[in-house]
């Protein structure tokens, strides 16, 4: 897919966050089939179709088996602390980019949900505006936050000291100021947890939800 010249095509980066042990699912969550694919390949899908100019896969628990599972032509690392938590993935995943990448977007690898259209529109915000951190808020039910969260460079210093399962929330309870929020009708794509969370994603009613692809509607991203 062609890259889109934004910004003077600002580079960024792509970090996909599966490195999780799957405890409440009892066995790889990233390898449970969703139509055609397993899970964590519908993440990979809609990184690879966005504007991001790499992607990086972080993988811990399971990382062979799930490897040779995976299509990805971008690169895969290993987290060996993986059970320490997330922010050991976020500092080795954002430690892997390119150096001339001015941003990354951080993905989980259980949103089977997320589109290359979320992702590109939350791009696009956060090349326009001059913050250090822009993530969805779903505005369908209340306002909830969601993923891709884009960083900046700038502040990569700061997610590095994070630790267990510390992510940018705790740096936003210190620097609300930092926040971009990108409006999104409707409801967040589901994260898969549990055996029930997929179940949920093969029944007729829920799947739609969890696998529809994001509205576009350029006016939100001037709402408040």
């Amino acid at each position: 897919m062609p890259k889109a010249n934004v910004a003077a095509h600002r580079f960024l980066s792509g970090v996909i966050l599966g490195a999780g042990t799957s405890s409440r699912m009892g066995q790889p969550k990233q390898l449970l089939r969703i139509g055609d694919r397993c899970l964590l390949q519908h993440v990979v899908d809609a990184a690879l179709g966005s504007r991001l100019d790499e992607i990086i896969l972080v993988l811990g628990d399971r990382a062979e088996e799930i490897r040779v599972a995976i299509t990805l032509p971008s690169r895969i690392v290993l987290n060996p602390d993986y059970a320490e938590g997330q922010s050991t993935s976020l500092r080795v995943g954002l430690g892997s980019a390119n150096a001339r990448a001015d941003a990354a977007a951080i993905l989980l690898g259980d949103q089977p949900g997320v589109t290359s259209e979320l992702i590109d529109r939350v791009a696009a915000a956060f090349l326009a505006a001059d913050l250090p951190i822009a993530r969805p808020v779903y505005v369908g039910c209340g306002r909830i936050p969601g993923h891709p969260v884009f960083l900046a460079r700038r502040i990569w210093p700061e997610v590095e000291r994070l630790h267990g399962d510390q992510g940018a929330r705790v740096l936003l309870r210190v620097h609300p100021d930092w926040l971009l929020e990108v409006p999104i009708e409707g409801e967040p794509p589901a994260d898969l947890d549990t055996p029930d969370d997929y179940q949920r994603t093969l029944t007729p009613p829920a799947a739609p939800a969890i696998l529809a692809r994001v509205k576009t509607n350029s006016d939100d991203d001037n709402a408040d």
